[in-house]
């Protein structure tokens, strides 16, 4: 098995992770229902299923 040569000091491994960070996810408003979602996503509203405001699939009444 390969083992480091040399110790890799604290700050040097520390700047290599500095690039790994959580990022927070853009978010949109559809303009017909007024719902916050993930772009490009569907996404629910009170049960009817939306994509680029338009209805996909409705909900689904129990009789």
């Amino acid at each position: 098995m390969p083992h480091p040569k040399r110790k890799i000091s604290k700050s040097r491994r520390d700047k290599r992770r500095t690039h790994y960070k959580a990022v927070a996810p853009t978010l949109t408003t559809c303009q017909t229902t007024g719902a916050v979602h993930l772009p490009h996503r569907a996404y629910t509203v009170d049960g009817n299923v939306y994509f680029n405001g338009k209805v996909l699939i409705e909900k689904a009444v129990a009789v």
